[in-house]
Protein backbone atom coordinates (compact mmCIF):
# COMPACT_ATOMS: atom_id res chain seq x y z
CA UNK A 1 0.00 0.00 0.00
CA UNK A 2 1.32 3.46 -0.91
CA UNK A 3 1.97 6.18 1.67
CA UNK A 4 -0.92 8.19 0.24
CA UNK A 5 -3.35 5.32 0.81
CA UNK A 6 -2.19 4.87 4.41
CA UNK A 7 -2.57 8.60 4.98
CA UNK A 8 -6.05 8.54 3.47
CA UNK A 9 -7.02 5.71 5.83
CA UNK A 10 -5.71 7.64 8.86
CA UNK A 11 -7.59 10.79 7.75
CA UNK A 12 -10.80 8.80 7.30
CA UNK A 13 -10.53 7.29 10.79
CA UNK A 14 -9.82 10.74 12.27
CA UNK A 15 -13.03 12.02 10.66
CA UNK A 16 -15.06 9.05 11.92
CA UNK A 17 -13.68 9.54 15.44
CA UNK A 18 -14.54 13.25 15.35
CA UNK A 19 -18.12 12.46 14.19
CA UNK A 20 -18.59 9.89 16.97
CA UNK A 21 -17.21 12.26 19.60
CA UNK A 22 -19.67 14.94 18.46
CA UNK A 23 -22.59 12.51 18.71
CA UNK A 24 -21.47 11.36 22.17
CA UNK A 25 -21.15 14.97 23.32
CA UNK A 26 -24.72 15.68 22.16
CA UNK A 27 -26.02 12.62 24.03
CA UNK A 28 -24.05 13.53 27.18
CA UNK A 29 -25.53 17.03 27.03
CA UNK A 30 -29.06 15.54 26.94
CA UNK A 31 -28.18 13.23 29.86
CA UNK A 32 -27.10 16.25 31.90
CA UNK A 33 -30.35 18.03 31.00
CA UNK A 34 -32.45 15.01 32.04
CA UNK A 35 -30.61 14.76 35.36
CA UNK A 36 -31.36 18.44 36.02
CA UNK A 37 -35.05 17.92 35.20
CA UNK A 38 -35.27 14.87 37.50
CA UNK A 39 -33.49 16.73 40.32
CA UNK A 40 -35.80 19.75 40.01
CA UNK A 41 -38.92 17.54 39.97
CA UNK A 42 -37.78 15.69 43.11
CA UNK A 43 -37.22 19.02 44.89
CA UNK A 44 -40.74 20.12 43.96
CA UNK A 45 -42.16 16.86 45.33
CA UNK A 46 -40.37 17.42 48.66
CA UNK A 47 -41.69 21.00 48.92
CA UNK A 48 -45.34 20.37 48.00
CA UNK A 49 -48.25 18.73 49.84
CA UNK A 50 -50.45 18.57 46.75
CA UNK A 51 -51.15 14.96 45.80
CA UNK A 52 -51.88 16.00 42.21
CA UNK A 53 -48.52 17.74 41.89
CA UNK A 54 -46.72 14.80 43.48
CA UNK A 55 -48.40 12.37 41.06
CA UNK A 56 -47.66 14.55 38.04
CA UNK A 57 -44.00 15.02 38.94
CA UNK A 58 -43.61 11.31 39.77
CA UNK A 59 -44.93 10.38 36.32
CA UNK A 60 -42.51 12.86 34.72
CA UNK A 61 -39.59 11.43 36.68
CA UNK A 62 -40.52 7.91 35.52
CA UNK A 63 -40.60 9.04 31.88
CA UNK A 64 -37.32 10.95 32.20
CA UNK A 65 -35.62 8.01 33.91
CA UNK A 66 -36.55 5.73 31.00
CA UNK A 67 -35.14 8.27 28.54
CA UNK A 68 -32.06 8.74 30.77
CA UNK A 69 -31.36 5.00 30.77
CA UNK A 70 -31.59 4.92 26.98
CA UNK A 71 -29.30 7.96 26.56
CA UNK A 72 -26.78 6.52 29.03
CA UNK A 73 -26.66 3.30 27.00
CA UNK A 74 -26.22 5.32 23.79
CA UNK A 75 -23.35 7.26 25.38
CA UNK A 76 -21.65 4.04 26.45
CA UNK A 77 -22.05 2.59 22.93
CA UNK A 78 -20.49 5.72 21.40
CA UNK A 79 -17.64 5.49 23.91
CA UNK A 80 -16.95 1.89 22.88
CA UNK A 81 -17.05 2.77 19.17
CA UNK A 82 -14.67 5.68 19.74
CA UNK A 83 -12.22 3.43 21.60
CA UNK A 84 -12.35 0.86 18.77
CA UNK A 85 -11.80 3.55 16.12
CA UNK A 86 -8.88 5.02 18.05
CA UNK A 87 -7.26 1.59 18.24
CA UNK A 88 -7.67 1.15 14.48
CA UNK A 89 -6.36 4.67 13.92
CA UNK A 90 -3.26 4.02 16.01
CA UNK A 91 -2.55 0.82 14.06
CA UNK A 92 -3.06 2.65 10.75
CA UNK A 93 -0.74 5.47 11.85
CA UNK A 94 1.99 2.99 12.81
CA UNK A 95 1.74 1.43 9.35
CA UNK A 96 1.89 4.92 7.79
CA UNK A 97 5.04 5.76 9.78
CA UNK A 98 6.67 2.47 8.77
CA UNK A 99 5.86 3.06 5.10
CA UNK A 100 7.17 6.63 5.26
CA UNK A 101 10.40 5.46 6.89
CA UNK A 102 10.88 2.84 4.18
CA UNK A 103 10.14 5.44 1.51
CA UNK A 104 12.59 7.92 3.05
CA UNK A 105 15.26 5.22 3.21
CA UNK A 106 14.74 4.36 -0.44
CA UNK A 107 14.90 8.05 -1.38
CA UNK A 108 18.08 8.50 0.69
CA UNK A 109 19.65 5.49 -1.03
CA UNK A 110 18.78 6.90 -4.46
CA UNK A 111 20.17 10.34 -3.57
CA UNK A 112 23.35 8.76 -2.18
CA UNK A 113 23.88 6.81 -5.40
CA UNK A 114 23.25 9.97 -7.44
CA UNK A 115 25.74 11.92 -5.34
CA UNK A 116 28.40 9.21 -5.64
CA UNK A 117 27.85 9.09 -9.40
CA UNK A 118 28.05 12.86 -9.71
CA UNK A 119 31.17 13.10 -7.54
CA UNK A 120 32.78 10.42 -9.68
CA UNK A 121 31.97 12.46 -12.77
CA UNK A 122 33.45 15.59 -11.21
CA UNK A 123 36.56 13.65 -10.23
CA UNK A 124 36.92 12.52 -13.84
CA UNK A 125 36.59 16.10 -15.02
CA UNK A 126 39.36 17.28 -12.70
CA UNK A 127 41.80 15.21 -14.74
CA UNK A 128 40.70 16.79 -18.00
CA UNK A 129 40.94 20.28 -19.41
CA UNK A 130 37.77 22.33 -19.23
CA UNK A 131 37.49 21.94 -22.97
CA UNK A 132 40.66 20.39 -24.43
CA UNK A 133 41.21 22.65 -27.40
CA UNK A 134 44.71 23.98 -26.67
CA UNK A 135 46.30 21.49 -29.09
CA UNK A 136 43.61 21.86 -31.73
CA UNK A 137 43.46 24.30 -34.62
CA UNK A 138 41.60 27.48 -33.67
CA UNK A 139 39.35 29.02 -36.31
CA UNK A 140 38.67 32.23 -34.41
CA UNK A 141 40.75 35.02 -33.02
CA UNK A 142 40.77 34.80 -29.22
CA UNK A 143 40.10 38.05 -27.41
CA UNK A 144 42.40 39.30 -24.66
CA UNK A 145 39.46 40.76 -22.75
CA UNK A 146 38.79 39.32 -19.30
CA UNK A 147 35.44 39.16 -17.55
CA UNK A 148 34.16 39.32 -13.98
CA UNK A 149 31.45 36.76 -14.56
CA UNK A 150 30.29 34.17 -17.07
CA UNK A 151 26.49 33.75 -17.30
CA UNK A 152 25.33 30.17 -17.90
CA UNK A 153 21.60 29.97 -18.62
CA UNK A 154 18.85 28.46 -20.74
CA UNK A 155 17.74 30.70 -23.61
CA UNK A 156 14.07 30.31 -22.52
CA UNK A 157 14.91 32.31 -19.36
CA UNK A 158 16.40 35.32 -21.17
CA UNK A 159 13.21 37.33 -21.48
CA UNK A 160 11.82 36.93 -17.95
CA UNK A 161 15.09 37.25 -16.01
CA UNK A 162 18.51 36.89 -17.66
CA UNK A 163 18.47 39.96 -19.94
CA UNK A 164 17.37 42.23 -17.09
CA UNK A 165 19.93 40.68 -14.72
CA UNK A 166 22.79 41.26 -17.19
CA UNK A 167 21.77 44.92 -17.55
CA UNK A 168 21.80 45.30 -13.74
CA UNK A 169 25.32 43.80 -13.63
CA UNK A 170 26.59 46.07 -16.40
CA UNK A 171 25.08 49.13 -14.70
CA UNK A 172 27.26 48.28 -11.69
CA UNK A 173 30.36 48.21 -13.88
CA UNK A 174 30.65 44.41 -13.85
CA UNK A 175 32.19 42.86 -16.98
CA UNK A 176 29.85 40.13 -18.16
CA UNK A 177 30.37 37.33 -20.67
CA UNK A 178 26.90 36.85 -22.13
CA UNK A 179 26.25 34.79 -25.26
CA UNK A 180 23.72 37.30 -26.58
CA UNK A 181 26.56 39.81 -26.96
CA UNK A 182 29.60 37.56 -27.40
CA UNK A 183 28.52 35.00 -30.03
CA UNK A 184 28.08 36.41 -33.51
CA UNK A 185 26.76 34.97 -36.75
CA UNK A 186 29.05 32.20 -37.91
CA UNK A 187 31.01 31.96 -34.63
CA UNK A 188 31.78 28.59 -33.07
CA UNK A 189 29.52 28.35 -30.00
CA UNK A 190 31.82 25.84 -28.31
CA UNK A 191 34.95 27.90 -28.90
CA UNK A 192 33.34 31.12 -27.72
CA UNK A 193 31.94 29.49 -24.59
CA UNK A 194 35.35 28.00 -23.82
CA UNK A 195 36.91 31.43 -24.12
CA UNK A 196 34.30 33.00 -21.85
CA UNK A 197 34.71 30.31 -19.20
CA UNK A 198 38.50 30.50 -19.11
CA UNK A 199 38.61 34.30 -18.93
CA UNK A 200 35.96 34.81 -16.22
CA UNK A 201 36.59 35.18 -12.47
CA UNK A 202 33.24 33.64 -11.55
CA UNK A 203 30.56 31.62 -13.27
CA UNK A 204 26.88 32.15 -12.52
CA UNK A 205 24.57 29.24 -13.34
CA UNK A 206 20.92 30.29 -13.49
CA UNK A 207 19.34 26.96 -12.50
CA UNK A 208 15.76 26.64 -13.74
CA UNK A 209 13.51 23.84 -15.03
CA UNK A 210 14.59 24.91 -18.53
CA UNK A 211 18.28 24.74 -17.53
CA UNK A 212 18.12 21.16 -16.21
CA UNK A 213 15.86 19.78 -18.94
CA UNK A 214 17.26 16.44 -20.25
CA UNK A 215 17.67 17.73 -23.81
CA UNK A 216 19.84 20.72 -22.75
CA UNK A 217 23.31 19.79 -24.04
CA UNK A 218 24.91 23.24 -23.81
CA UNK A 219 23.81 24.03 -20.27
CA UNK A 220 25.16 20.68 -19.06
CA UNK A 221 28.44 21.29 -20.90
CA UNK A 222 28.73 24.76 -19.36
CA UNK A 223 27.92 23.42 -15.88
CA UNK A 224 30.57 20.70 -16.23
CA UNK A 225 33.04 23.41 -17.20
CA UNK A 226 32.09 25.55 -14.20
CA UNK A 227 32.57 22.58 -11.86
CA UNK A 228 35.95 21.87 -13.45
CA UNK A 229 37.13 25.44 -12.96
CA UNK A 230 35.87 25.43 -9.38
CA UNK A 231 37.85 22.25 -8.64
CA UNK A 232 40.98 24.05 -9.88
CA UNK A 233 40.46 27.63 -8.69
CA UNK A 234 38.38 27.13 -5.54
CA UNK A 235 35.15 29.11 -5.15
CA UNK A 236 33.94 29.80 -8.68
CA UNK A 237 30.40 28.52 -9.29
CA UNK A 238 27.62 30.87 -8.07
CA UNK A 239 24.12 29.32 -8.46
CA UNK A 240 20.90 31.30 -8.86
CA UNK A 241 17.63 29.41 -8.45
CA UNK A 242 14.96 30.63 -10.88
CA UNK A 243 11.37 29.32 -10.83
CA UNK A 244 12.54 26.02 -9.33
CA UNK A 245 12.16 24.17 -6.04
CA UNK A 246 14.94 22.72 -3.90
CA UNK A 247 13.48 19.24 -4.43
CA UNK A 248 13.83 19.63 -8.22
CA UNK A 249 17.45 20.73 -7.82
CA UNK A 250 18.15 17.93 -5.35
CA UNK A 251 16.83 15.38 -7.84
CA UNK A 252 19.06 16.86 -10.55
CA UNK A 253 22.25 17.35 -8.53
CA UNK A 254 22.72 16.97 -4.75
CA UNK A 255 26.03 18.84 -5.07
CA UNK A 256 24.38 21.94 -6.54
CA UNK A 257 21.50 21.72 -4.03
CA UNK A 258 24.06 21.80 -1.22
CA UNK A 259 25.68 25.04 -2.44
CA UNK A 260 24.49 28.39 -1.12
CA UNK A 261 22.41 30.03 -3.82
CA UNK A 262 20.52 33.23 -4.54
CA UNK A 263 16.84 32.86 -5.44
CA UNK A 264 14.74 35.01 -7.76
CA UNK A 265 11.77 34.09 -5.56
CA UNK A 266 13.37 36.01 -2.67
CA UNK A 267 15.47 38.72 -4.37
CA UNK A 268 15.23 41.06 -7.36
CA UNK A 269 17.74 40.99 -10.19
CA UNK A 270 19.18 44.26 -8.86
CA UNK A 271 19.67 42.85 -5.36
CA UNK A 272 21.43 39.75 -6.71
CA UNK A 273 23.63 41.94 -8.91
CA UNK A 274 24.61 43.99 -5.84
CA UNK A 275 25.57 40.78 -3.98
CA UNK A 276 27.94 39.91 -6.83
CA UNK A 277 29.40 43.43 -6.80
CA UNK A 278 30.18 43.08 -3.07
CA UNK A 279 31.76 39.66 -3.69
CA UNK A 280 33.99 41.08 -6.43
CA UNK A 281 35.01 43.98 -4.18
CA UNK A 282 35.94 41.59 -1.36
CA UNK A 283 38.02 39.52 -3.80
CA UNK A 284 39.90 42.64 -4.83
CA UNK A 285 40.64 43.52 -1.18
CA UNK A 286 42.02 40.03 -0.54
CA UNK A 287 44.23 40.13 -3.61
Amino acid sequence: MLVGQYQKNVNLLDKEIADLEKKKADVDSKIADLNNKIGNAMNQIRRTKSEATIKSKTNQITTWNKELNKKTKDSADYGKKIADKRKKRNNAYLKLQKEEQQGNKKQADVMKKMQVSYEKRIDELTHQAVYPIENKISFYEESNEEYDVFISHAWEDKEDFVDEFVIELQNLGIKVWYDKKKIGWGDSMRAKIEEGLKKSKFGIAIISPNYIAPEKYWTKAELDGLFQLESINGKFLLPIWHNISKQQILSYSPIIANKKAMSTAMMTSGEIAQELKELLNSEKEIS
